[in-house]
This record gives structure tokens, sequence and C-alpha cells, in this order.
């Protein structure tokens, strides 16, 4: 699933694209893309609208129009847009299209069918269900070293599901949350509360540095209008992982094997020297 550098890049290259452009028309194709509305209530608030900016929230990108109303879009899985000339056969797992003035059309496509979208007033925005409960934005200074110490210690999880609990930790998916435990030293198996403050306040950093880097990284990438997909990048360190998919390959600093654990059906890679378990504290 993309993480926030990935939806960071995505909705820099909607707001590049379709900044100022007028939604002529829309349309939904698959119903179940849009939950909570009906497709007659999507296309008429849609339509005739111009797009003022394109944002995101966490992992929520936010399109804001100019009539009081802002397209909330979470790619999940696979979601992706193409903006292609408006004559174009629409796309294979195409859920929505909105037909731009410039007789070129957006289409969202989705082949893993788990996209959503949902439309809000734009004032209405900090009340919605999907953002209300969000952690503070990662470079914001709600997310304070004061903030990270304070909500680490009163988790019981191990650390590897608390950096992915968006209500905690906002923008860290799998991968940067395997990546910032092993550059912070913190073995992910450690109970979040067992947490160190002098490895609370290394974590901070590192969550920072981490997305930081890829979001710089991603400035440099071209994207293809036709392919807007919030695709991994790679690796934003020399093109590969620290630790993420490698396992048994040999430590960066170490070279020790890297490991590979379960924790919340989801794969886990560490060092198992560099990487040190947090001793239980009394609580």
């Amino acid at each position: 699933m993309p993480e926030l550098p990935e939806v960071e890049l995505v909705a820099r290259t909607l707001n590049k694209l379709v900044k100022g452009r007028r939604i002529i028309t829309s349309e939904i194709l698959r119903p179940r893309l849009i939950p909570h509305h009906t497709p007659r209530y999507f296309a008429k608030t849609l339509s005739d609208s111009r797009v003022e900016n394109v944002g995101r929230r966490g992992k929520h990108i936010l399109i804001n129009l100019d009539n009081g109303h802002t397209l909330m879009v979470h790619l999940r899985m696979a979601g992706r847009f193409m903006l292609i000339d408006a004559e174009r056969e629409d796309p294979k797992f195409t859920h929505a299209k909105f037909h731009l003035d410039d007789d070129r059309k957006l289409v969202f496509s989705d082949q893993r069918h788990f996209g959503f979208m949902r439309i809000y007033k734009t004032a209405k925005l900090p009340e919605a269900k999907e953002l209300m409960d969000l952690a503070p934005e990662p470079f914001s200074e709600e997310f304070s070293e004061r903030y990270l110490i304070e909500t680490i210690s009163s988790s019981k999880r191990n650390l590897k599901e608390f950096l992915l609990d968006q209500t905690k930790v906002l923008g860290l998916g799998n991968i940067y949350a395997c990546e910032t435990m092993f550059l912070s030293g913190v073995d992910p198996r450690s109970r979040a509360c067992d947490v160190t403050r002098s490895v609370a306040v290394k974590l901070h950093r590192t969550i920072r540095e981490v997305l930081h880097e890829s979001i710089e990284f991603s400035k440099r990438m071209r994207i293809d209008p036709e392919n807007i997909d919030g695709s991994y990048f790679g690796g934003a360190h020399d093109n590969h992982w620290f630790v993420y998919d490698r396992e048994g390959e040999p430590c960066v600093k170490c070279a020790r094997p890297v490991k590979r654990i379960i924790q919340g059906a989801r794969s886990t890679y560490f060092c198992g020297v560099c990487q040190r378990k947090m001793r239980s504290r009394k609580t």
C-alpha cells in the first residue's frame, strides 16, 4: 500500500496537472467506490466545478473544488489516476472518470478494487470520519518529541504495530516502519512502552528524516501523466532499502543476515545484531 511519500507524490502530481481545470462531467463505473453516495449525487456535485488545488492529509488525497466541496480519495492497494485524451478508450479496471475542460479525462482505475472516494463539504473536512482521529502530520509542530514520548509510553503493543497505527504516528507503512526502526537501532519486537526516552527522541528524528528523504527523492522522479499510481520508489537510499525485503542478505552495518518475522500479518525485516531489544519495564 502506498505510504505517505508516495501519496504526497500523487497529490503533488495531480495538483500540477489538473489545478485550475474544470470538471465538465464525472461518472462512476463502480458504485462500491463511493459507498456513502449514489452515482447520481456524485456526478451532480462534481460536475461543472473547478479544481482549486490538490493536497493530502495522511494517506488521503484531497481534491478541493471551487463549489465548496472536497473529493477525498484513498488509493489503498492499487488505485491510480490516469490523465488521457477524452477520445481514448477507458483503461481496464476504470472505476471513475472525470471529463475536463481541455479535452482530456482523468481516470481512476483500481485492479484490486479497494480504492475509496467520498465527498465532503470543504468547511466540514476537520470533522470527516476518516481524518478526525489521525495523528499529527509528521512535519508539523504538533508532532513533537514530547508528543511521541507521551504517546509511545502509553502503548503496550509491539513497536512495529505502534508505528503503523495512523492514529499514533502518521504516514508510516510497512516499508518506512522497518527502515525507521533499523536506523534507530531498536528491535521491532520491543513493547512500545519499554522504549526509553532517548530512543523515542531518536525515533522521532528518524521518522522525519526517512520521510523527508523519500519525499525529496520523489521530486527527482519523472511521472507519466498516464500512470500516476503511487508506486514505491524502490528505495530512497541509492535505490535500495537498508532492511526492507532483504531477508538473508547481509546487514549494511554488521554483515549479519537480515531477518524476517511476521507481525500483525505483515513481514518485518530487521537486524538482530544492530537493533536492540528494549527491556521490559514495570507499568
